[in-house]
């Protein structure tokens, strides 16, 4: 059994954390602090202890380890104090607002022999994994593009903000996803064109990136997002020498989690449809033509979780390495730098 405290009480923890963390019968969710319990827009969990006096969480003997799910601009000063008081600890993404403050807090927790790491929980969406799926499975032949698409009509978040911040960004908050899943199933690119915008005009906040990142030539993989399509282009779309497959819809854990349609209570949680299904036409071995669905893989956050607590309990080695971590940091900081401020 791994007891967690989390620091932090808002969307996060609530919507993308405790419906998974609380799934897992090898895990015990004791605490959780906010500075302000006056202000609580989720229903509490009888199971679960709510405090405002941080001390009490970083001083219980019995929480092991705690989950950081506050701003980003708060996420190094709370990693480091959990650090400070022996307990192992998860990061909500973007990790660290920068790529030195990632470098500090993983050197300053392997120095005390504890384990940290980033909540990159959409590794775990069906989409990715049933695209990652195929590819690995050489139907396509070698892979020349990848193109994914990560898109949002949201005009008015970009438009009620009036000035610019790194890292209260469209990629820090939605390419970091992305970009992990390339990281992590790709590796570090060779090379990174960055086209990174403020459709609003300079001064106000990034709502637009176009990444290509290169590999083993041909291989180019491209990462695109806007606030402002209104119609979504496919999630994945991949591209061999004797084949393509393309994924038009995205992962449904989350419009399932809006919906308070919850994993514990539902076994069909996030599960595809049939119209949901990818697409796969290809040329096999005798060269015939083929074009089928491909029933996705089934996603899952806690998986994340998973991982976790094998490293921390089991000491196996964790499937979320630091240097993947540090890879996204890199990119984040390097491609917002073409922002006006």
């Amino acid at each position: 059994m791994l007891t967690i405290g989390y620091i932090g009480n808002g969307k996060s923890t609530n919507r993308y954390h405790l419906p998974f963390s609380l799934n897992r019968e090898s895990l015990h969710i004791k605490t959780i602090y906010a500075r302000d319990l006056s202000k609580e827009d989720w229903a509490r969990i009888p199971s679960i202890h709510y405090t405002d006096q941080l001390s009490e969480l970083l001083n219980d003997q019995e929480i092991q380890a705690v989950v950081v799910c506050t701003h980003l601009n708060s996420h190094f000063e709370f990693t480091k104090l959990a650090l400070d008081h022996g307990k192992h600890v998860l990061v909500e993404k973007p990790f660290m607002q920068t790529k030195e403050e990632a470098e500090y807090i993983f050197k300053y927790a392997k120095d005390r022999n504890l384990h940290v790491q980033c909540y990159q929980n959409r590794r775990y969406d069906s989409d990715f994994l049933t695209t990652k799926k195929v590819i690995e499975s050489g139907v396509l032949g070698d892979i020349l593009e990848i193109e994914m698409h990560y898109d949002y009509y949201r005009p008015d978040t970009p438009l009620s903000v009036k000035s610019f911040s790194s890292t209260n960004s469209f990629l820090y908050g939605h390419g970091v996803h992305t970009i992990d899943q390339v990281i992590s199933m790709l590796g570090i690119p060779q090379a990174v064109h960055y086209d990174v915008r403020q459709l609003l005009g300079p001064g106000r906040m990034n709502d637009y990136f176009d990444l290509d990142l290169y590999y083993d030539s041909p291989l180019k993989v491209s990462i695109k997002s806007s606030f402002f399509r209104i119609k979504s282009r496919p999630r994945f779309s991949v591209y061999g020498k004797k084949g393509m497959f393309v994924k038009e819809t995205e992962d449904r854990q989350e419009e399932h989690l809006k919906l308070f349609y919850v994993p514990k209570d539902h076994p069909d949680f996030g599960l595809d449809l049939p119209q949901h299904y990818g697409t796969l036409t290809y040329i096999d071995k005798q060269g015939v033509y083929h074009e089928e669905k491909v029933v996705s893989e089934k996603g899952d956050y806690a998986r994340v979780y998973d991982d976790f607590y094998n490293v921390i309990v089991d000491r196996e080695e964790g499937i979320i390495k630091s240097f993947e971590t540090l890879g996204v940091m890199d990119l984040l900081e390097t491609g917002i730098k073409g922002c006006s401020e």
